[in-house]
């Protein structure tokens, strides 16, 4: 009898684990899913609109993908959350593709961004400067002037209180918290960015060599940031360009629910305690008015001249003189 309520026991001990168990991995991976923050297939609802989300710019919507901008020049779009975030403690998932035709000349890349002003176009990887929030930069540019320490496609992050300027032409080094190399171009399978923010901490990971694994980016302690501010993706390109392809957004809660009362974060400053160390600005040499090579090219062409002039000047010249030697005689 004794062994039978033991063995009794014991299933009901492990039938409670299993459940629990069951349990927990459902708040991870469903329960704590913002759906009103997530982005998945299929896209629309009815006609061109997404539930909670919003296009602008160059962006279209198609049925396996939304592309930010297509593989030409000059274009700039943006794909927004129209409803603000309300967690402290979060991570967002992105899929998406960036592949074009360039083989070594491609760009710009592209942002995902947590920001207070949403929908605004401008000349950071197609939205505005001056933000304030969090921007994830996916850095393709590969022609930039001036030092580098690392190669691209380059992966960093800002935190701007509205006052700080990206300077593209030196991959936003006087403002980066860190960054890092990831050859996430060209890829012939999607490609994932991982972006959590849990307790004033902001690591990124990447999954880009198909191996469903997360690879640590960064990570950087002492960022703060508010509750209420948006999450979107935008893109550029300029001279160089490419596709830039969202696939899906999915932003999970890391608070369990009533944990934590965003109100009480909504009026944090966006700041940062830690920035990478800023590499020496170098301008761009202003254009040469007149090379080596140019002012050699040139002299050879006046002398190309001066001897050309000259012998059809000794030949007109002999020839008036026989004329006038045929009148004398």
């Amino acid at each position: 009898m004794a062994n039978i309520v033991t063995f009794v026991g014991c299933f009901l001990h492990l039938l409670l684990i299993f459940v629990f168990s069951t349990v927990l991995g459902e708040w991870n991976t469903k329960d704590y899913l913002k759906r009103e923050h997530s982005l998945v297939k299929p896209y629309q609802s009815s006609g061109m609109n997404i539930p909670m989300w919003d296009i602008i710019g160059s962006t279209m919507v198609t049925n396996n993908y939304i592309r930010l901008t297509s593989d030409h020049q000059s274009k700039s779009g943006g794909i927004w959350n129209s409803q603000p975030v309300l967690v402290k403690n979060w991570e967002l998932h992105v899929q998406f593709r960036v592949h074009g035709t360039g083989r070594t000349l491609y760009g710009d890349g592209f942002c995902i961004w947590y920001v207070k002003d949403r929908m605004q176009l401008g000349k950071v990887f197609g939205s505005r400067d001056l933000f304030s929030g969090l921007a994830i930069f996916l850095d393709t540019y590969s022609n930039h002037n001036g030092p580098h320490n690392h190669v691209h496609p380059y992966i960093s992050a800002m935190v701007n209180n509205g006052s700080l300027s990206y300077d593209h032409d030196a991959d936003g080094t006087h403002t980066e918290l860190s960054g890092c190399e990831a050859q996430f171009r060209n890829k012939d399978y999607d490609t994932f960015i991982s972006i959590r923010y849990h307790e004033n901490t902001l690591k990124v990971f990447t999954d880009i060599d198909n191996k469903n694994n997360w690879k640590e980016c960064f990570s950087v302690t002492g960022v703060h940031l508010p509750t209420g501010y948006y999450i979107g993706a935008s893109a550029a390109t300029g001279e160089l360009a490419d596709n830039h392809d969202v696939i899906s957004i999915k932003l999970y809660e890391l608070d369990v629910p009533g944990s934590v009362n965003p109100e009480d974060y909504k009026n944090i400053i966006p700041s940062a305690e830690h920035f990478a160390e800023p590499r020496e600005h170098v301008d761009d040499a202003p254009p040469a008015s007149w090379s080596v090579w140019k002012i050699m090219l040139v002299i050879i062409l006046l002398i190309i001249v001066f001897v050309v002039a000259g012998i059809v000047g000794i030949y007109f010249y002999q020839k008036h003189q026989e004329g006038n030697r045929k009148r004398f005689y």
